[in-house]
């Protein structure tokens, strides 16, 4: 109940923002690169140690992140360039958050954690590269857990407990075998068409 309350209640805000901006009449792309500009915050945050503060800019940067599109649509301002500027935001804005951790576990001497986020960085980038190379060759490819929305909610709940370091395991682990999972799918899918032979 109390969680049905909060949503709605968090629903009652975001409508509020998105008329502001729509009245505003701001282009959804300036809000795309807001987001991104707000992504490099969470990263300084990050890279500090100020988990707490990492969180709340990151809650800010995911609401740009929400209502570009809204406002788009909204606005009639859907392009196919528009979709392509979000899309290489988005990869920009993952980059930069684990990049303020990487800068935060050199500073306090882990470079297991710095080689750790780097897994990490890999991961997220292949998740959406390995969903967009097998959908040019097969319909779609949409398994796997991980992907860029569950990687931000990790990343809060690591910033609202201060326990980052189990969260980018278990960012590493998921997000790799993600693209994994993709790798096998897409096989197994080309395997079954007619013309193509078992690796």
């Amino acid at each position: 109940m109390i969680s049905k309350q909060i949503g709605a209640g968090a629903q009652v805000i975001l409508r509020q923002i998105i008329r502001l901006l729509i009245a505003l009449r701001i282009h959804p792309n300036h809000l795309t690169f807001l987001g991104f500009l707000m992504s490099i915050a969470v990263a300084f945050a990050f890279a500090y140690g100020r988990f707490f503060l990492a969180g709340w800019l990151l809650v800010l940067a995911g609401i740009f992140d929400m209502v570009d599109g809204i406002v788009a649509r909204t606005l009639g301002a859907e392009t196919p360039y528009g979709a392509f500027f979000d899309s290489i935001m988005d990869r920009y804005s993952d980059l930069v958050l684990f990049l303020g951790l990487v800068i935060y576990y050199g500073r306090t001497d882990r470079m297991n954690y710095v080689v750790l986020v780097g897994v990490v960085m890999m991961g997220s980038v292949l998740t959406s590269y390995a969903r967009a190379r097998s959908e040019s060759l097969i319909q779609t490819c949409k398994v796997g857990f991980l992907e860029r929305p569950e990687r931000i909610v990790l990343l809060l709940i690591g910033s609202f407990s201060q326990f980052m370091d189990p969260i980018v395991w278990v960012i590493a682990i998921l997000s790799n075998w993600t693209v994994v999972h993709r790798i096998l799918y897409t096989r197994a899918v080309l395997n079954k068409k007619k013309g193509w032979v078992n690796q």
